[in-house]
This record gives structure tokens, C-alpha cells and sequence, in this order.
């Protein structure tokens, strides 16, 4: 995993990067409102380079979050946004053909691609669908939910082998401006355990999305930038990109130090402005990690931090312990590593 650079020079994270790929809920806004120093640091990111919003938030179109990331302050057009309903129709294509009718569980951003992409959209399991398409949305029921299992059990059974079935993300939470809610997955699981099987998956952490925004952008050396380690992070070591996470939504220093090796970012960020800023080299020696001016050591099974603060101590307590071999579980570690 390439967290760890040698070089003295302390380039950036943009450096080579040909495209940025950001999440949107927790990277650039929470609820209705801008996180601090997103907006101006995605748009200065425009400068020799694409940037692109990948999410997995599946209850509107392009177009509507597009017109939202502009209300923010943001410079975006439709195409910019690369959604999982759009990943859903590239394996929607592979298991039956345009004019087949689909019964939606979710919003306007699976109707929106659907039409677009040829299809019939149904509500009702009684008309006789040929897949089914699940995805988030806010008002989503016991009804729908109930719609999706009656179609995937139209012979009154559990079947395997019945209709396709595609979900568009298995996120299990989404962060709101209330706090975090269920998300996608756990809508999905409650169908699942209806039917026994289990949905094709487009979204993050599988990688049809991540391959839909990488044609799009023409991007050969693109850069993920997320705030979930299990979705941004770990979809984008699978697809072979570099990665960012930054600590302004789900996970924090607790959930870094503890992540296993497919879950491990390119680069650790306090906030967005950080993208731009020079990526400080890990050092390695008897004493120890040392990253800026943050140090940190390892005594048994105890991790002692011997100087500096902030987000170069995280970077320099991750270097130590993803190096050690040893599970967080299993060390010592102060409180104020995880706070």
C-alpha cells in the first residue's frame, strides 16, 4: 500500500494525478451545508486536472446533484457526477437488453438513468418485471421493499436463479444533518433476508462505479478522495487507484490506525485543503516514526508518542502500527491517538 514515500522533496497529493475523484457526503458537504474548505479547495484542484463527484447515493440524477454542488459554490456540469445507478446500468446491460421492464425500489436517480438507458420502469411486482434495480431513497417503505421481494419471489419461493437483481450501493449508513442513518444496505439486507440471495452491487466498494468515472475522465493516475474507509478507500485499492481519506464525515482516527491492509489510504488529510499542501515523508529509525515533527515509537506492545500533534501524529501512529504486524486489538494505545 502506498501510503509511505521516501522522497524529500514532499510533493503533493495531486501531484501525477490526472483526475479527482470525491466523494460527496462527508468530503464535500454534510446535510445541506458545505464542509469547511471543500469548495475552494475541489476548485482550485481544477487547475491541470478533472474532478469528478463519485457517490453512491442513489435518490437523484446528475443533473440534481450537479445543481446542488453548484449552489455550494462549486464549478461542476452534469457529466462531472458519476452516480451508482449509472454503474447499475452497466451491469443492468450484461443481464437483459434496453426495453426490458425494471421494477425500481428507490428514487429519481435509477428512473433517471433507466429511461435514458431505454428501459421500462415499473412500481408493481404484478406487472410482471425483468430485473430489479434498489438503491436509497429517503421515503422508501416496507411497500417498496415488499415489491422488490414479491418480484425476486414470483414463483412464490426463494429461487437463485430468479430475475436479476441489482442493488446500487450496500453503504449500511449515510450521514445526514440529524446525525448517521440507515443506509442502502440495510434496506437491501431486509429484502435479502425475504429471498434468500443476495444483489449484484455497483456502487463502492465494487468496482463498476470506479470504472464508469475512470472512461469517463480519461483518468490513467486518478486520485479517490472519501471519507469511508470500507467504500471510498477499500473500492479504490480494489480498482488500482490512489486514495484520500479525509477525516471531515465517518471515519476518524479510530477506524485509520485499526484498518486492515485492503482498507489502508495513499493519504491521510485533516481536511481538503491538505490536498494541496506539501505530503510530509515518514522517517524510520531507533527511535522510532517520526512524520513533520510528530514522533512516535513502539515498546513492547505499548505505542508512545513522543512528540507533535494533530494530523502528522495520526500519519506517523498509522506508519508504526500498520508496520508492526500487530493488531490495534492487541497494542497498547493512548487515548489521545483515537480521540
Amino acid at each position: 500500500m502506498g501510503l509511505f514515500r521516501t522522497r524529500t522533496d514532499a510533493p503533493t497529493p495531486l501531484d501525477g494525478v490526472d483526475a479527482v475523484l470525491a466523494d460527496l457526503d462527508g468530503v464535500v458537504y454534510k446535510g445541506p451545508d458545505a464542509i469547511p474548505h471543500a469548495v475552494e479547495s475541489l476548485n482550485r484542484a481544477k487547475d491541470g486536472r478533472a474532478v469528478g463527484y463519485i457517490t453512491n447515493n442513489a435518490s437523484r440524477s446528475d443533473a440534481s446533484v450537479a445543481a446542488h454542488l453548484v449552489e455550494l459554490g462549486l464549478t461542476v456540469e452534469p457529466n462531472d457526477v458519476v452516480t451508482s445507478p449509472q454503474a447499475a446500468m452497466r451491469l443492468l446491460a450484461g443481464v437483459v437488453e434496453p426495453g426490458a421492464l425494471v421494477l425500481v425500489v428507490g428514487g429519481e436517480g435509477i428512473v433517471t438513468e433507466l429511461e435514458r438507458h431505454g428501459y421500462r420502469v415499473t412500481r408493481s411486482a404484478d406487472d410482471g418485471p425483468d430485473a430489479v434495480v434498489q438503491g436509497f431513497a429517503p421515503d422508501l417503505g416496507w411497500t417498496q421493499l415488499a415489491e422488490a421481494a414479491f418480484a425476486l419471489n414470483a414463483g412464490g419461493f426463494a429461487d437463485e436463479h430468479g430475475i436479476p437483481w441489482i442493488a446500487t450501493n450496500m453503504d449500511w449508513t449515510i450521514p445526514v444533518a440529524r446525525g448517521i442513518a440507515p443506509g442502502n444496505g440495510t434496506l437491501v439486507s431486509a429484502v435479502h433476508t425475504a429471498v434468500g440471495r443476495f444483489p449484484l452491487v455497483a456502487g463502492k466498494p465494487e468496482t463498476p462505479i470506479f470504472e464508469v468515472a475512470r472512461e469517463r475522465f480519461g483518468a490513467g493516475h486518478p486520485l479517490v478522495v472519501g471519507d469511508r474507509l470500507d467504500t471510498d478507500i477499500l473500492g479504490a485499492n480494489r480498482a488500482g487507484m490512489q486514495s484520500a481519506v479525509v477525516l471531515t464525515g465517518i471515519d476518524r482516527a479510530k477506524q485509520v490506525l485499526a484498518a486492515d491492509a485492503s482498507m489502508r489510504p495513499t493519504y491521510i488529510l485533516g481536511d481538503l485543503r491538505e490536498l494541496h499542501l506539501p505530503y510530509p515523508a515518514v522517517e524510520r529509525g531507533r527511535g522510532g516514526v517520526r512524520v513533520g515533527e510528530a514522533r512516535v515509537r513502539l515498546d513492547g506492545r505499548r505505542v508512545e508518542v513522543l512528540a507533535g500533534d494533530g494530523v502528522d501524529l495520526l500519519r506517523a501512529a498509522c506508519a508504526l502500527i500498520w508496520e508492526s504486524g500487530t493488531p490495534i486489538h492487541a497494542l497498547d494505545v493512548p487515548a489521545r491517538l483515537t480521540a
